[in-house]
């Protein structure tokens, strides 16, 4: 063979040997996972429920579209109830929520067909508030909070008006002057089920057996206070009172600076006042801390490829959103069970049901 020959016989080899990498390149996107963006998405992923979730999803999918541009993601917040609702009739994708699925709910979801998938991503303290004029207070115990908002202070138009029954629970805490104005999320929230069952329910099931309450009333508030599944407007409300009582998450609180006053919490009555800092909340030293949850359905996981990629990002890359927007990240092994339970599709409640 001439040095020509051979010189040209290298050259075709050379470039079948590019093409055959470049081809195997083709098939490898055609088949391979969209985290990359080797592939293009597309379509539309439907969230709602939680407004205290709803600004790590929204931060979440903000940056998940800087990778993937062609998948259009919406967000809402009507509140963790109304969000299962749509979810169990098949209307959205993912639900947030702020505490975990309630049995009939899950049920709900159950005899629509609709598995899910729960997945454990952030935590959460409820921040009790005033104003911050509000100066004699600066802790307010469970047996408080129950006297001021519980089912047994429904008329209690000043702080004044809760003080016997605070009394008869244990409190020593000196209310202060002036009109009692609750501001607070209504019943279709989970920080209003969280709040309840938090601070409300260890002494409304006491006092249910003490014949004071009847037990119906064991998960509820009082019915006469300013709500909204809105926390921007409940936090507004705090501000303009100032004898205000009221309650948000934690992120929602903490933005708002010096505007509104966090208040200590003690478990018992006489107690250990615990301020609501992240390290307090992430060690569950607050008592009103918890954890925040997103619901994946999972058929259409399974047909709407985007879902899953968004998932996939939410729980790794964009993780760092919980602490970006203000909310307490999940411990290193909490996280890994969250994942595990991804990577396994395992569908059904572990926390929830009840």
């Amino acid at each position: 063979m001439t040095r020509k020959r051979v010189a040209l016989f290298l050259l075709m080899f050379s470039m079948s040997t590019v093409l055959a990498a470049c081809g195997g390149d083709d098939k490898k996107t055609e088949a391979g996972s969209t985290g990359g963006g080797s592939e293009k998405l597309s379509g539309t992923i439907n969230v709602s429920g939680s407004s205290t979730v709803a600004p790590i999803t929204t931060r979440v999918a903000e940056k998940f579209k800087e990778k993937e541009g062609g998948v259009s993601i919406n967000v809402d917040g009507p509140g963790t109830g109304d969000g299962f609702v749509l979810f169990c009739k098949g209307e959205t994708d993912i639900s947030d929520a702020s505490r975990p699925i309630k049995k009939a709910e899950a049920d709900n979801c159950k005899a629509a067909g609709i598995d899910f998938i729960e997945l454990k991503v952030a935590i959460d303290g409820m921040a009790v508030m005033t104003h911050p004029s509000n100066g004699s207070l600066t802790c307010l115990s469970l047996a408080d909070l129950y006297a001021l908002i519980g089912p047994e202070s429904k008329g209690f138009k000043k702080w004044a008006d809760a003080s016997a029954l605070g009394k008869e629970l244990g409190s020593k805490t000196t209310y202060p002057a002036g009109n009692l104005d609750v501001y607070g999320p209504g019943e279709e929230s989970g920080t209003y089920d969280s709040f309840v069952e938090l601070a409300i329910e260890p002494i409304a099931k006491k006092r249910t057996e003490a014949g004071k309450i009847k037990k119906d009333q064991e998960k509820t508030t009082r019915p006469d206070y300013s709500s909204s599944g809105d926390d921007n407007i409940i936090i507004q409300g705090i501000e303009g009172s100032k004898t205000s009582l009221g309650w948000v998450g934690i992120a929602y609180a903490n933005e708002q600076g010096d505007k509104v006053k966090k208040l200590q919490v003690s478990k018992e009555a006489g107690g250990t006042c615990v301020d609501p800092t992240d390290e307090n909340i992430a060690a569950a030293k607050y008592p009103l801390s918890r954890y925040l949850y997103i619901y994946v359905n999972a058929a259409k996981e399974k047909s709407n490829p985007a879902i899953g990629a968004f998932v996939d990002y939410f729980l790794n890359d964009g993780i760092g959103a919980v602490t970006e927007v203000k909310y307490i990240a999940l411990a290193d092994a909490d996280l890994t069970k969250t994942k595990d339970v991804w990577t396994a599709k395992t569908v059904g409640t572990r926390d929830g049901g009840k």
